[in-house]
């Protein structure tokens, strides 16, 4: 059945699990893109279109918890050059500052234009005459263009989730003027912060040759493309309720008692993850433990790394340092019973992450570089009693909202000991400070606010800027 919205995504909102009986079902996925669309989607009684994971063909559209959901189907080539490789080993790093070394190949490339054109298909396919559909992140760059050639009749957003790099890195891409070009089949093209939206205002001017002004493109075809920073949020009032509840307040005093009851718990959500700056993070408390400035007694840090792209080889080679970093530390530095860092490699539920907020005294988000962060806002969220404290790379872009944290440079380890350290001693007064402005930063800018104020700029899009065009000059 047509639809007047269309989610479409890498992923579906679900994940395949074992239901008591052992038969095959469904719940509902941890992660950001998650927590951001589905209130909208249910709002909007929209269908979202996006991979479940896994390898079989032909599923069928199904219900989920109320979400009407369309699978898309991946074989293992699909797998390995277009998520692993084109989305995973090119985009990602060169994405997020090179943090890791991007490579171009071009198999990888045929593979991410033949993924994104079965999207654009589908999309098509699911979407009724002047619907609105919206495309979500860096996966999936080509299907607007794609989408705009098979239905010119649609109202067309994209959304990029993760930074969108200066002209610098991002004119390294073979293929620079081809994403461009597909980014611009969107009537509104949404970006976590200004920088980002200007960066690629400044590439479509240079490398494609389009008149600009300001944040708007002028197309030959008399189309505008508005192209603005819309930072994401979170559902802020779930969070809240989840924490107040008496099963998280009850467990997080539970996860105190089993860390020892120390003074500090600090605490590191992240997924595993060479952009997250884990390892820096790490050694960053390990030494201000081995020069006397903190005690095992006192302090200890939780890190939960939640498992990522298992198949990438830079990925098992970072949980492999990871691991040694954590084993050496606790040997050199922990106590019987008093382990230096608990490190927990594993995904938990919404309800389990809640207490871990709860029960932290110190949240530690230290990204090389982030689009949002998101586990920055649930921890706000969660601290209903305006205490803790957020040390928080400036890197990250909750860095633009949260002014009040202890912002840090996360390359720069001494610096990153000595905000952890004023966090650690901080008083009560300054910490509740902090943490009122904070809160009401994400109170009042929820995941309700940033879909509303994109969904509205969307539909306020002209469909022809009237304007006689002429190509500026490439450069």
């Amino acid at each position: 059945m047509p639809n007047n919205l269309v989610i479409v995504a890498n992923r579906l909102p679900v994940d395949r699990v074992e239901q008591a009986d052992g038969t095959p079902g469904w719940r509902l996925s941890p992660g950001g893109l998650v927590t951001a669309i589905e209130p909208v989607m249910r709002a909007n009684d929209g269908v979202w279109l996006g991979w479940p994971g896994g390898t079989d063909q032909d599923l069928e559209p199904f219900e989920h918890d109320g979400m009407s959901l369309v699978p898309m189907s991946m074989s293992q080539t699909d797998i390995e050059l277009f998520y692993e490789g084109f989305s995973n080993g090119t985009l990602w790093p060169l994405y997020h500052d090179l943090v890791a070394k991007p490579e171009f190949h071009r198999e990888w490339w045929d593979a991410y234009v033949s993924v994104n054109r079965r999207f654009a298909e589908k999309a098509a396919d699911n979407a009724a005459e002047g619907a609105t559909v919206w495309v979500h992140d860096y996966q999936l760059q080509l299907v607007p263009q794609m989408l705009r050639e098979i239905r010119p009749d649609l109202r067309i957003g994209f959304y990029l989730h993760i930074p969108f790099p200066p002209g610098e890195l991002f004119q390294q891409l073979p293929w620079r003027r081809q994403l461009l070009e597909g980014l611009l089949g969107a009537d509104l093209v949404g970006f976590q912060g200004h920088g980002a939206a200007g960066n690629f205002v400044r590439l479509v001017r240079q490398r494609v040759g389009h008149k600009t002004h300001k944040d708007l493109v002028y197309l030959p075809d008399g189309r505008t493309v508005r192209a603005a920073a819309f930072p994401i949020s979170i559902d802020s009032q779930g969070f809240e309720d989840l924490a107040t509840s008496e099963p998280v307040a009850a467990r997080a005093k539970e996860i105190r008692e089993a860390l020892g009851s120390p003074t500090k718990v600090f605490l590191g959500i992240d997924r595993l993850d060479y952009t997250k700056g884990i390892y820096a993070r790490l050694r960053a408390f390990s030494e201000l433990i081995a020069d006397g400035h903190l005690d095992v007694e006192d302090a200890v840090f939780v890190q939960v790394a939640v498992p990522s792209r298992e198949q990438v080889e830079q990925y098992r080679i970072l949980r492999d340092d990871i691991d040694r970093l954590v084993g050496r530390i606790n040997g050199d530095l922990g106590r019987i019973g008093r382990p230096a860092i608990s490190y927990l490699h594993s995904s938990y539920p919404r309800e389990e992450m809640a207490a871990l907020y709860r029960s932290a005294d110190i949240m530690v988000v230290t990204p090389y570089r982030d689009g949002m962060n998101l586990v920055a806002k649930e921890y706000v969220a969660c601290r209903t009693d305006n205490t803790g404290a957020l040390v928080l790379s400036e890197f990250a872009g909750a860095a633009e909202e949260l002014r009040q944290a202890w912002l840090v440079n996360p390359y720069d380890i001494n610096g990153m000991k000595s905000a952890l350290l004023e966090a650690y001693r901080a008083e009560p007064k300054e910490t509740t400070r902090r943490m009122k402005a904070m809160r009401r930063t994400v109170t009042q800018n929820d995941v309700a606010a940033w879909a509303d104020s994109f969904m509205t700029e969307l539909a306020d899009i002209r469909s022809s800027h009237g304007k006689a065009v002429r190509p500026a000059k490439r450069s």
